[in-house]
């Protein structure tokens, strides 16, 4: 980096699990992975480079009486540079990641009005999972900014292991919320700039499986481990723990076949008592200490680590492998590097024999504490072993090829030695976090060719600037409909005109808005977003943001998008009245035409990027990916300075979702109920009026009281 490069800032964004700066909580439950340890560990090796100014890792805040105190801290720094932020979206309470997906859009609008409070605006958005995929898309379109990606696992690759399995793709969807999750993998993917994997087989079995399949854009940089806490047994080191496995163990003092994970199914650690099972001289010449979470309770747990908990206890008491055995019911974080050097120290193995293994931060810790390694030959484990050449690979199906692994390690004390040490170079060579952070800045730093972009200022009329609140509207099938009801609810804007923003967001195109506005008697708006959002026009000489327009039109490939959809059978263009240079629209037939997911995934197998609308269940639109009704309405809010909880958003057709969902205070008239917005009914800030078209419009009003002193839901 040149001395007069500006200084990076970071904002990394990881939603779900416990997230803090110390006594990480690993293997709590499912949510509570390798993922946790990784952004934090990541945030402070960026932290600790001259060339970054700032990082901050965004996670949502839990407020709740089962968790930790640390978890409902808006902030919490890291060091002076890097720091923790807490966004508030949905339940106070923890839950798992697959109930948080209808809460997204509510993290989006929360973390954009932080950012917006910030000094300056982020250079990179980095997303971790796809939930944080979601929320990074949205941001990072917003700020105008690269987005950096890393999925830690992928959805469809976990759909095709659980449908191997036996589980049905109704139980699979309704578990797991897998539709809305791939759905969100394939959008992080269509619009991240750089995606960064672990290994090569990442990028080859598993991002392979998606429609916006772009290896170019993908990059291999392995995570590191902090060699600080995990290095080998110091000569005459003691260890107390193992004090604590004598209760198990007939034989404390024999080696340890150590394995730690959460208790996952997919961690599959049932094969290892089967594999202890099966071999006599395996039992003769090691014990087994299987480390899988914490518990008080079994009865307390989620289901899925009821039942892997009791499946182990079971297999032990059906093995009878009791002295052989131990299977430990609390540990804390600063007793894992202790764990793992007594296990080196006593000539130990690790060892992950999970069905398939993304990366394997386990796996570094071990070998950096100078233990030997059996692993899955599916995911990562291929690349560690293969740079460390400190172990072997299994099938984690064979329990016989498990067993005769770890013996080739115990009862060898050369190639025991010739592994470990073998390990400890690898680690120090491969896999630090100082090598992490080197290739990670110098491969983000060619996405960031053009100039930093900082907030634009808008000189907007005073009148429309200092207006608290502000009322946006669709025009068809919900402004419209009703005369009657229009000439009360135009009133009623007339009267309250110099405290609330008057806006529509149509499909129209702009004059085609302005007209049929004007032949219904609808008094000219503040604000008019046409085009299914595509542009923006602001006060009483309606002017157009020229800035919107540019942020849209990024990576628009209009031609080529006509070309794939020509032959698309039940898509007819509309005429070219009803085009424009940032939308093409067809009339759908519905039961002819793919669905609006299937044309998404053919415009993503030729790598075009576009959001694909549906709308009253007949008219189809294309538009930029940086564009929509509720991306343009959130700049526009942000532009006005009217905060999103004081915005009211009707609408009625599958192109105003994305406007309802979040912040807003949001109605849907009851001519539109039965139709496509009928997935938001159970979401709180979204009220369904049994009037239809403006009445439905005057009766939100009423229920929010949108004119009186509040604007919160009822």
């Amino acid at each position: 980096m040149s001395d007069n490069s500006p200084k990076l800032y970071f904002l990394l964004i990881s939603v779900h699990g416990l997230i803090r700066g110390h006594d990480l909580e690993l293997g709590r439950d499912a949510d509570t992975g390798g993922q946790t340890l990784y952004v934090v560990e990541l945030a402070r090796a960026l932290g600790e480079r001259d060339d970054v100014e700032r990082v901050d890792l965004v996670t949502r805040r839990v407020v709740d009486p089962a968790v930790s105190e640390d978890y409902a801290q808006a902030e919490e720094a890291l060091s002076d540079k890097v720091r923790i932020v807490r966004v508030d979206a949905g339940p106070e309470e923890y839950v798992p990641k697959e109930q948080l997906w209808d809460h997204l859009d509510s993290f989006v609008d929360n973390l954009a009005e932080w950012v917006r409070e910030q000094p300056r605006v982020p250079d990179v958005v980095h997303s971790h999972y796809a939930d944080a995929g979601f929320v990074g898309v949205r941001l990072a379109n917003l700020l105008a900014v690269p987005l950096v990606h890393t999925g830690h696992s992928l959805g469809r690759d976990k759909r095709k292991q659980l449908l191997a399995k036996g589980l049905s793709a109704e139980d699979i969807e309704s578990t797991y919320n897998m539709s809305r999750r791939v759905n969100a993998e394939e959008e992080a993917l269509a619009n991240a700039g750089l995606v960064i994997t672990s290994t090569n087989n990442e990028i080859e079995a598993q991002y392979g499986l998606y429609d916006y399949y772009d290896p170019d854009c993908m990059s291999v940089i392995p995570p590191g481990t902090d060699l600080g806490r995990f290095h080998p047994p110091e000569n005459g080191e003691s260890f107390d723990y193992a004090k604590r496995l004598e209760p198990f163990l007939n034989d404390p003092t024999k080696p340890l076949v150590l394995a730690l994970s959460r208790p996952d199914e997919r961690k599959n650690i049932p094969v290892l008592l089967e594999a202890f099972a099966s071999s006599e001289r395996l039992r003769e010449v090691a014990n087994l200490l299987l480390i899988a979470g914490n518990r008080d309770d079994i009865r307390d747990l989620d289901s899925g680590a009821q039942a892997v908990l009791t499946q182990l206890l079971l297999d032990l008491d059906a093995y009878d492998l009791y002295g052989s055995v131990a299977l430990p019911k609390k540990h804390t974080a600063n007793d894992i590097p202790l764990v793992y050097r007594a296990a080196a120290a006593g000539g130990g193995v690790f060892v992950n024999p999970a069905l398939t293994e993304p990366f394997g931060l386990t796996l570094l810790e071990a070998a950096a504490s100078g233990l030997p390694l059996v692993a899955t030959e599916n995911g990562g484990p291929n690349d560690i072993i293969s740079n460390c050449d400190n172990g072997y690979l299994v099938d984690p199906h064979d329990a016989g090829a498990i067993a005769d692994a770890l013996l080739r390690l115990l009862d060898d004390a050369d190639e025991w030695r010739r592994a470990s040490e073998s390990g400890l170079a690898g680690v120090r060579r491969h896999y630090t976090w100082q090598a992490h952070a080197d290739s990670y800045v110098d491969t983000v730093r060619g996405l960031l060719t053009r100039p930093r972009r900082e907030p634009v200022a808008w000189n907007a009329e005073r009148a429309t600037r200092y207006r608290a609140r502000g009322l946006f509207t669709d025009i068809d099938q919900t402004l419209l409909g009703d005369a009657d009801a229009l000439r009360d609810f135009c009133a009623a804007m007339q009267t309250n005109r110099k405290r609330v923003v008057f806006g529509v967001v149509t499909g129209r195109r702009f004059h085609s808005a302005l007209a049929v506005l004007k032949k219904h008697g609808v008094p000219l708006p503040d604000v008019v977003i046409s085009g299914l959002g595509t542009r923006i026009h602001y006060g009483s000489n309606l002017t157009e943001d020229t800035h919107w327009a540019d942020h849209v039109d990024h990576d628009w490939k209009e031609s080529r998008i006509r070309r794939v959809l020509a032959d698309v059978p039940g898509l007819k263009l509309q005429p070219k009245d009803k085009q424009s240079r940032l939308k093409l629209s067809w009339y759908y037939d519905p039961d002819s035409a793919p669905s609006a997911d299937e044309i998404v995934a053919l415009l993503h197998q030729k790598d075009l990027n576009a959001n694909v609308i549906v709308s009253f269940g007949q008219f189809l639109d294309v538009i930029p990916a940086r564009a929509s009704k509720g991306q343009a309405l959130r700049y526009a809010a942000l532009r006005l300075g009217i905060p999103l909880e004081q915005i009211l958003a009707a609408g009625g057709s599958g192109a105003d979702e994305d406007m309802i969902r979040g912040n807003t205070l949001g109605v849907v008239v009851a001519n539109r109920h039965d139709e496509e917005l009928s997935a938001l009914v159970d979401l709180e800030r979204v009220y369904y009026s049994d009037r239809s078209h403006a009445a439905g419009l005057l009766d939100a009003i009423e229920h929010y009281d949108f004119f009186g002193r509040g604007a919160d839901p009822a």
